[in-house]
Order: C-alpha cells, then sequence, then structure tokens
C-alpha cells in the first residue's frame, strides 16, 4: 500500500499546502547534479552527509496519508454560506473522496477512484486549492 506522496505529488503539494504539514520527506540523491535516487523518511532537522560517496542531498517533503486527511477538512463552504461534508468511499479495494451537500443546491466534488488512498487524497487536495477551498 502506497503511504506517502510520491516525488511528483510532493513537489505540487510543496506549492499548495503549509510545508510543516509534511510529515515526511525524501532525500533524493545526487551525483554529477542528476537524481539518481531518492529514499522516504520521517521528517527531522538533522543534517545528512555522504563524504565517501560524495554524492549531494536534496530534502524534499512528502506527505503522508495521515498528514493529508488532516488537510481535508469534514465541512468546506463555499463563498454563498453552502456547505458539502467529506465523504470516504472504498468499493472494491479502489478509494474516492467526495464531498456532497445533502441538501443538493452545491455540485458534488469528487475524485476519480484510486488504488491508493494517498492519490485520491492528493486529488481532492488538487481540486479544493482550484476552487479556492482549502
Amino acid at each position: 500500500m502506497k503511504n506517502y506522496t510520491d516525488l511528483e505529488q510532493s513537489k505540487k503539494l510543496a506549492e499548495i499546502l503549509p510545508i510543516e504539514s509534511a510529515d515526511m520527506e525524501y532525500l533524493a540523491i545526487k551525483e554529477t547534479g542528476k537524481l539518481v535516487g531518492s529514499i522516504p523518511f520521517v521528517k527531522d532537522d538533522s543534517e545528512v552527509e555522504d563524504s565517501a560517496y560524495s554524492h549531494t542531498y536534496d530534502r524534499i517533503v512528502c506527505w503522508s496519508l495521515a498528514a493529508l486527511l488532516e488537510q481535508l477538512h469534514y465541512e468546506v463552504c463555499d463563498d454563498d454560506g453552502y456547505s458539502t461534508y467529506l465523504q470516504i468511499n472504498k468499493d472494491d479495494d479502489m478509494y474516492q473522496l467526495e464531498y456532497i451537500d445533502p441538501s443538493e443546491i452545491f455540485e458534488s466534488i469528487e475524485t476519480d477512484r484510486y488504488e491508493h488512498f494517498v492519490d485520491a487524497c492528493y486529488e481532492m487536495v488538487i481540486k479544493l486549492n482550484k476552487l479556492n477551498l482549502l
């Protein structure tokens, strides 16, 4: 099971979400300026050195499933004050998130169905950001 955002998702989320909300990071290993690998680990403030191999490291924040869920509020209100409520759907090992309005005044916001819950959460953050509802 995918437990955290991949590199591309992480880079996009870093443009949207507060960096402090990330609870993990990738240690991106570079040789001669080119990315050759990455290792995810729990975020900390320690310095990483590898002078024996003369690699250059970049730290790229990433979000665990738990950290992403913290960014998705149970209730989202639009500019007119209409509320929608988060619903998590799991069917045949596929995940989907949806904000629904029980009164059906506000149009639902839904993700595609994904094998990994992290991917559905990522898509919802992107959608909410585009709608200025994050």
